[in-house]
C-alpha cells in the first residue's frame, strides 16, 4: 500500500487522519502497525491523534484506540460532521460508548501539552522553543531555530538549527524527510552536516549511539 493512502493533517494540538473509503480496516492497521512498529517517528509518543469516528464500526474504533494506546499515543474520536436539516430535529442523546473516562483524560493531560504541531515552513530568523516535543509540516529553512525538550519531526528540509532533548534526554531523535541542517543537537552532543551530505533518497534519523549524534534513513 502507498504511504500516501493514509494523509496526515496537522491540528492546533495534534494530528488528523483521514482514510480513503476504499480502504479496508485490515488494510489500514497493517500499514499503521508498519509505521508505529518500525520506530521510524511516524508518530512521535505523547501525540494527540484524531480519526473520523463515522468511518470505523465501534469494534474497528475500540482496536485503533488500543493500537495507539500501546505505542503511547492517544486516539480521539471526531464526531462526523451534522447533516442539515429542513426541518428541525430533536437532539440525539450524547453516546457514552466512545466516550473518555476521566481516569483516562487525567492521564492523558500531560502528554497534550508535550506535542507541539507547526503546519507552516519555518523561515530564517523564526525560532520555536518548547518543553515538549514538535512536528513541523514544512521545511526548516536556514536561520530558523527549533529547541525542544522532546523530539523533533519534519515533514520537509531541514536546513537550520534543530535542539532535541534540550534538558538533557539523549533518547530524544531529529527526523526529517531531507537532513541538512545548520546545526543539529540532540541533549549535549553536537554534529553538523558533512560537506557532501549522502543522499539517501528516503527521509532520516538523528539519534544518538555509542556516544556520537548518527544519522540514518528510514522509511516513513
Amino acid at each position: 500500500m502507498s504511504e500516501e493512502k493514509i494523509k496526515i493533517k496537522g491540528e492546533n494540538d495534534g494530528l488528523m487522519l483521514e482514510f480513503p473509503p476504499d480502504l479496508s480496516f485490515l488494510e489500514i492497521v497493517e500499514e499503521l502497525s508498519r509505521k508505529l512498529d518500525s520506530g521510524s517517528g511516524f508518530f512521535l509518543r505523547g501525540t494527540l491523534v484524531r480519526v473520523p469516528r463515522n468511518r470505523f464500526s465501534k469494534e474497528e474504533l475500540a482496536e485503533l484506540q488500543e493500537l495507539f494506546r500501546t505505542h503511547g499515543l492517544i486516539c480521539r474520536l471526531e464526531k462526523p460532521v451534522p447533516m442539515r436539516s429542513a426541518s428541525p430535529v430533536p437532539p440525539s442523546p450524547k453516546p457514552a460508548a466512545a466516550s473518555v473516562s476521566p481516569q483516562e483524560a487525567m492521564q492523558d493531560a500531560p502528554e497534550l501539552q508535550r506535542m507541539l504541531v507547526i503546519d507552516k515552513t519555518l523561515r530564517g530568523g523564526q525560532a520555536v522553543e518548547t518543553e515538549g516535543s514538535v512536528i513541523v509540516f514544512g521545511n526548516v529553512n536556514p536561520g530558523a531555530q527549533i529547541t525542544a525538550g522532546g523530539s523533533v519531526d519534519i515533514r520537509g528540509t531541514c536546513r537550520g538549527l534543530v535542539h532535541a532533548g534540550a534538558a538533557g534526554d539523549s533518547t530524544a531523535f531529529i527526523i526529517a524527510d531531507h537532513l541538512m541542517p545548520t546545526q543539529i543537537r540532540i541533549a549535549n552532543y553536537v554534529a553538523r552536516s558533512p560537506d557532501e551530505p549522502e543522499d539517501f533518497g528516503k527521509a532520516e534519523r538523528a539519534y544518538v549511539k555509542d556516544g556520537q549524534i548518527v544519522i540514518e534513513p528510514i522509511e516513513r
